[in-house]
């Protein structure tokens, strides 16, 4: 499984939002550049990096200084935020990017964001599904910031990307972001079940080394690991070494 250790810049530093809130903040870096060389010499392949600006205002804001970041590393850079054309797309590959991360289009404009994973491959694209879980157990994409609901469950907004179209997929339970109370192993599991064709990257929640071979026992792909290596839970090399 490969450990996404992921820096969100806000203004050019790092910091981590609990829940995705922007009320609720902690920064950790004043340099960005310095936070990404540290995890490649712990033995990161990949880092991962939002533009927390771009998110927030629906276009890019950073893409220029992710650019940067993605020219000065060996590392291969996963990053979105902000991207809501083919042009934000081509701009960050053009850049250094590896992969660019596709959010709420995703679920909204299904066959735009098809038509990209048909122009520039589905090895360049990440197709994140943000998803609040009901009481009923119902997995429902989140837009806007998280502050609505899709019309309709996650299952049905990946079957609108059928097999052999998409790759790769960052599926986040916005209840456990940042909250470090652990991944949704149940959600993840089941995304694995009826989607077998797909490489799942977890997201939300990661506090424990335990957490981490849970989800690559269940046959994640990938994890997202933020708020437990800024606060000292462990470090991404040691998260690396447990999942190897």
């Amino acid at each position: 499984m490969i450990i996404y250790p992921a820096i969100d810049l806000r203004e050019g530093v790092c910091v981590r939002l609990m829940h995705g809130r922007f009320d609720q903040v902690t920064q950790y870096d004043d340099n960005p550049a310095d936070r990404l060389a540290g995890f490649v010499a712990e033995g990161a392949t990949w880092v991962h990096i939002v533009d927390l600006d771009g998110a927030k205002a629906g276009k890019a804001v950073q893409h220029e200084l992710i650019g940067k970041l993605a020219a000065g590393t060996t590392a291969s850079i996963q990053s979105g935020g902000g991207v809501r054309t083919a042009e934000d797309v081509e701009r960050l590959v053009d850049a250094g990017v590896t992969r660019v991360v596709v959010g709420s289009l995703a679920v909204t404009k299904p066959d735009e964001v098809a038509a990209w994973l048909a122009r520039f491959g589905p090895e360049r694209l990440t197709l994140a599904f943000d998803v609040r879980v009901g009481e009923d157990g119902v997995p429902t994409p989140s837009l806007k910031g998280w502050t609505e609901a899709a019309g309709f469950d996650l299952w049905s907004a990946l079957d609108r990307y059928p097999a052999g179209t998409l790759s790769h997929v960052l599926i986040t339970d916005v209840g456990r972001d940042g909250a470090l109370t652990g991944p949704n192993l149940d959600l993840l599991g089941e995304a694995r079940r009826r989607r077998p064709d797909l490489k799942i990257q977890a997201s939300g929640g990661v506090s424990s080394l335990d957490d981490l071979t849970a989800a690559a026992a269940i046959g994640c792909d990938g994890a997202i690991v933020g708020r437990a290596i800024y606060e000292g839970r462990f470090t991404a090399g040691q998260a690396i070494e447990a999942t190897r």
